[in-house]
């Protein structure tokens, strides 16, 4: 049975994700940082287990991977969001969100390519935004990682091409997860009226995503960005 390993999976995206692929017959673990509760859920429902584990810290993370023993699929969806203007973000605000959604995804796969090198062999697939593309007003700081995220992903397919793996992205619009909790039912139905298939994504759209890329259907795809937005106008 293929591994994967699914960063930020106790709800949410990663949630959807985890569950899609182990439909698919892979074994997946959890990874969760705060909501231990959910992540120990998921993985007890998807008969694995959960690793806490804060991606921004490379100690930890080199742990995580030493523990599942190397995956042949990593998924890379944690991150944080902040919004508001950015003359108003602190130092310690900038150096978080950098470090997690963007330094995140650098420790994650640093730490796997050795594995996926050896076996000649693997698949990586990050969660980027629609805001890593067009950027967001009052967005900058996350757009920026996520930006980050697309840049990294091109460079690093190929880079690791000739060692036959593969690296891609999503970038998911508008989807109604916890992120979008600070919004009011008015503001989520103005950014319904943006996006031409006229309704909020749902994890299980990204997820689905998510499993083309990783698996035998998108074995020849590598260095891209599918956008999973409903045709949302930014």
């Amino acid at each position: 049975m293929k591994k994967a390993l699914v960063t930020g999976s106790s709800r949410g995206i990663g949630a959807a994700t985890a569950r899609a692929l182990a439909e698919k017959g892979w074994r997946v673990t959890v990874n969760y940082l705060n909501s231990r509760e959910q992540g120990e859920a998921l993985a007890a429902e998807l008969g694995t287990e959960a690793v806490r584990c804060d991606v921004s810290d490379s100690t930890q993370v080199k742990a995580m991977f030493e523990r599942t023993g190397g995956v042949d699929l990593l998924v890379c969806n944690a991150g944080i969001a902040w919004s508001g203007l950015i003359s108003d973000m602190t130092d310690s605000e900038w150096r978080r969100i950098v470090d997690v959604n963007l330094g995140g995804v650098f420790n994650c796969c640093r730490a796997v390519i050795p594995y996926m090198v050896r076996r000649k062999a693997g698949s990586i697939v990050c969660v980027s935004s629609v805001l890593g593309v067009y950027g967001g007003s009052c967005e900058t700081a996350y757009s920026a990682t996520k930006g980050g995220i697309i840049a990294f992903v091109k460079g690093l397919a190929k880079e690791l091409g000739p060692s036959g793996i593969r690296v891609n992205a999503v970038a998911p619009g508008a989807v109604d997860t916890d992120m979008l909790s600070c919004f009011t039912a008015e503001e989520k139905a103005g950014m319904v009226e943006n996006i031409y298939l006229g309704r909020l994504g749902a994890p299980e759209d990204i997820a689905r995503a998510v499993c083309f890329l990783a698996g035998e259907d998108g074995g020849y795809v590598t260095g891209q960005i599918l956008g999973v937005d409903g045709a949302m106008v930014i």
